[in-house]
């Protein structure tokens, strides 16, 4: 440990299915010193324990192993520390196989593996004390396959100062990992919260890798290189700030508007972030440009965090089937409905006949006709349409009759019909149901060179108030008199979004600090709401974060369901950014000459 030496720790994976490139790009070019992997979501755990229920030995992300093993050579010899929640349901598993590989290798690695985070064990006392789900109130499914607490750095931390090379976990949160390697180098406290919190931010930019240097990023055409992304290292200091980098000669971007947009990516309230090791306020957090590609970061603070952890549970609700057919015509959008519905009138008189009961859920959304994504607002006319139809159904051998009547339709329907794909198969579908459960009913340790350690979680008091400490709010504004013109959104500010469960995420940033007021006035939760009326049913919550100039959204029940069980083209509010931007606003005549360019020949689109 050397508490004045800067700390570069690399993002290696932001999903269970990143690119394994990443590990020698940051090896090889990134002078890093830790590498951070992050491969779980919320319903990646359901699929993790069915494989593991197939095959004991399975269940992890066996990604990891293959990503690393190629660089063990150089790791080991520079020492790099490899952090990853990679375990999945089955750490230990993963944590042989890497040991395997490096005994291969001739490597010697010491591996640590954290351990307490499935609760599945205890899922009678957890039923026995009637948790109810998170934003639904809804009682514990009967059955679930998988129930995992999302742990914190402390566990992990532990493993570091105890010697290990790498470290395995199971569920933790996604920033833990990088929280954890700073309070090792560091030797931060687990009080000292403002540097906890800055270091929360360190791991939540890191944990989506590609997407916090360019990936995404509204203004696509002003990043280079999407062949050769550059993955993101944190140049981190003991006060708690850092510089957001890449290696030199990797493709992407790195730019204050870029790093606002990951910086709100899915956190739900900017000024009460919390995470089990410490509730962030990130409403006050400035970002500097210092350099090309580099941006420093600074201002995030911290408190102590509450009692409990999140505890992610997954059960299985019957299956899904989606398939899709093209259609071309001058009227393509009314004969791809047409067919789909007529599909399904037909495959419902045979579940009747069969003695099966109809369809849970149906959906049929009308791809090129921007009727799913603009609703009210889509453009007509559409000649070339994909028409996708999905349906869900508690038996699977239901959907199977759904997917013998999809081709017959390509000779029996609407002239133009075409790109059928093939018989499609049902897939299940697992539903999230989430909860709050007290630390201390947790077991948590490590296992280092066959041998188990507890970990004692430090203990808090339950919240007086969740109110942010920063202030949140912008205070009053003018915008320069005179006359105005519409032009959208896009305009003047980019946009991200994404999922938690069935809550969409929006995040609204403003291309310059003059433009937040305006965009503050004129993008209230009221027209938010009324933008996406076709796609959200529940209450649209708006939080402001002054620092970066920003508007962060929290639409609820916005996604069917969300991730798997949702029946949507887009179950995971990926789309919704673009969608906001092209709300019109009315900006000041006079700043017409410093709107993005190119949009001030979109006004009479509007």
């Amino acid at each position: 440990m050397n508490a004045a030496r800067t700390l570069r720790i690399g993002g290696a994976c932001a999903f269970w299915g990143d690119s394994n490139h990443a590990v020698g790009q940051l090896v090889h070019g990134g002078n890093v010193d830790v590498l951070v992997f992050d491969y779980l979501a919320e319903l990646t755990l359901s699929i993790m324990a069915a494989a593991k229920a197939r095959n004991p030995a399975m269940g992890y992300a066996t990604d990891f192993v293959k990503a690393v093993v190629p660089h063990l050579p150089v790791i080991a010899e520079r020492r790099i520390r490899l952090l990853s929640n990679a375990g999945g349901m089955n750490p230990h598993a993963c944590a042989d196989a890497l040991q395997k590989a490096a005994d291969a290798a001739g490597v010697q690695l010491r591996i640590a593996v954290v351990e307490g985070d499935d609760l599945l064990p205890v899922r009678e006392h957890i039923q026995a004390a009637q948790v109810r789900e998170m934003f639904s109130g809804a009682s514990l499914p009967g059955e679930l396959n998988s129930m995992n607490a999302y742990l914190g750095a402390v566990p992990v931390l532990a493993a570091l100062r105890a010697g290990a090379d790498v470290v395995i976990t199971g569920r933790c949160v996604d920033s833990a990992l990088a929280l954890a390697a700073l309070m090792h180098h560091f030797d931060w406290k687990t009080d000292d919260y403002d540097r906890l919190a800055a270091g929360s931010l360190v791991g939540h930019l890191l944990e989506c890798t590609t997407q916090t240097t360019g990936g995404l990023f509204t203004d696509w055409w002003k990043v280079p290189g999407w062949e050769d992304m550059g993955y993101p290292i944190a140049e981190c200091e003991a006060d708690g700030s850092f510089i957001l980098s890449k290696p030199p000669g990797t493709g992407g971007l790195i730019t204050p508007l870029v790093a606002s947009e990951q910086m709100l990516y899915e956190v739900t309230e900017p000024g009460n972030y919390q995470l089990p090791d410490v509730c962030c306020d990130f409403t006050g957090v400035t970002i500097a440009q210092v350099g090309e590609n580099r941006v420093r970061f600074a201002g995030a603070r911290g408190r102590q965090p509450t009692p409990t952890y999140k505890v992610s549970g997954t059960w299985l609700d019957g299956y899904r089937l989606t398939t899709t057919l093209t259609f071309v015509g001058a009227d393509a959008p009314a004969m791809g409905r047409r067919a789909m519905q007529a599909i399904l009138a037909r495959t419902r008189r045979m579940l009747a006949s069969a003695g099966f009961k109809d369809f849970t859920r149906t959906s049929i959304e009308v791809l090129g006709s921007e009727l799913p994504s603009f609703g009210p607002t889509a453009r007509p006319d559409a000649r070339e349409v994909v028409v996708r139809l999905a349906a869900h159904h508690q038996d699977a051998k239901a959907l199977e009759l759904l997917a013998t009547e999809v081709a017959p339709m390509g000779v029996a329907g609407a002239p133009g019909t075409t790109g059928f794909s093939g018989r499609q198969k049902s897939s299940p579908v697992f539903r999230l149901f989430s909860f709050l459960w007290p630390k201390a009913s947790v077991p948590v340790g490590i296992s280092l060179n066959q041998k188990f350690q507890s970990v004692e979680i430090p203990q808090t008091q339950a919240h007086g108030s969740t109110a942010a400490v920063a202030s949140t709010s912008y205070g009053p504004q003018d915008t320069p008199p005179g006359a105005t013109t519409s032009v959208p959104l896009s305009a003047i500010a980019v946009a991200r979004s994404g999922d938690k469960g069935d809550r969409a995420h929006l995040a609204v940033i403003a291309r310059q600090p003059k433009f937040a007021a305006l965009i503050g006035q004129q993008i209230t939760s009221e027209k938010v709401k009324a933008h996406f009326s076709h796609l959200a049913a529940g209450v649209v919550h708006r939080y402001d974060v002054p620092g970066i100039h920003a508007y962060n959204f929290v639409l609820d029940e916005a996604l069917d369901g969300g991730g798997s069980s949702s029946l949507r083209n887009d179950p995971l509010g990926k789309t919704f950014g673009q969608i906001m931007l092209t709300h019109p606003v009315d900006v000041p005549t006079a700043w017409l000459d410093e709107l993005e360019p190119g949009f001030q020949g979109s006004v009479a689109t509007l």
